[in-house]
């Protein structure tokens, strides 16, 4: 069964992959308009939502720029977040996408099960983890540690220590953001509102006692954060 999540992720990287091509191979240049979303929906035939994303995975990736009232534009190669990462952060990347490959796997099926067995203070538990991130989002404070606070709260809610035990042995270091605080997306809003509606489409799966959503939504949500540090991992060779 194909989640509409895993499906969206999916064109979302077929858009992304594509753009990309254009940009590295100079049909798009520095300083170069994208197409508007309507163009871009037409071109390869997927819905608003999925260029949004698309977009927003490219921004992180420091491959584009938005203007306000003017669209998006290809960013200077020396604005991009690949070339300003420390050497710490560099040796970092592999392990970051070994340790989100694992977790997909793993919390995936923790939001699975959550689903069918949190009680109703372990769902009001991971809300409010998730209603403190949004709070964080808006005064502008780090969101690191209230994103792991979402996260170990599914785990809770599984009545498996076992997750719980995974979770907290590795601690706030499961939020890639925190292993590279010069990237600029660690602080930038709009990703963290994505990361975010992530959060709260997982937290829907597990409301609604769903365990097919929560799992997908959870996997797109990893997902989609292997994306952003192929995109690293592919800047640095």
């Amino acid at each position: 069964m194909t989640s509409v999540s895993g499906g969206r992720q999916r064109l979302a990287q077929q858009v992304i992959d594509k753009l990309r091509a254009q940009i590295e191979a100079g049909h798009l240049r520095i300083g170069d308009q994208l197409p508007t979303e309507p163009q871009l929906e037409a071109t390869y035939g997927v819905s608003r939502t999925v260029v949004r994303e698309a977009i927003a995975d490219l921004r992180a990736a420091g491959l584009v720029k938005p203007m306000q009232g003017k669209g998006v534009f290809v960013a200077e190669a020396t604005a991009r977040p690949g070339l300003m990462l420390t050497p710490v952060e560099i040796r970092s990347i592999p392990e970051t996408l070994e340790l989100l490959e694992f977790r997909m796997a793993a919390e995936g099926e923790a939001a699975a099960i959550a689903a069918y067995r949190r009680t109703a203070g372990q769902e009001a538990a991971i809300a409010a983890a998730n209603r403190k991130m949004a709070t964080l989002i808006e005064q502008g404070l780090p969101t690191v540690e209230a994103d792991y606070e979402f996260h170990l709260a599914v785990a809770i809610a599984t009545n498996n220590r076992f997750y719980v035990d995974v979770l907290r042995h590795f601690g706030a270091r499961t939020i890639p953001r925190g292993q590279f605080p010069t990237l600029p997306e660690a602080n930038d809003r709009t990703y963290l509102e994505k990361v975010h509606a992530e959060h709260a489409e997982i937290l829907a799966g597990i409301a609604d006692q769903d365990p097919e959503r929560a799992r997908q939504a959870m996997r797109a949500h990893m997902m989609a954060s292997q994306r952003r540090y192929r995109f690293l991992a592919e800047q640095q060779q």
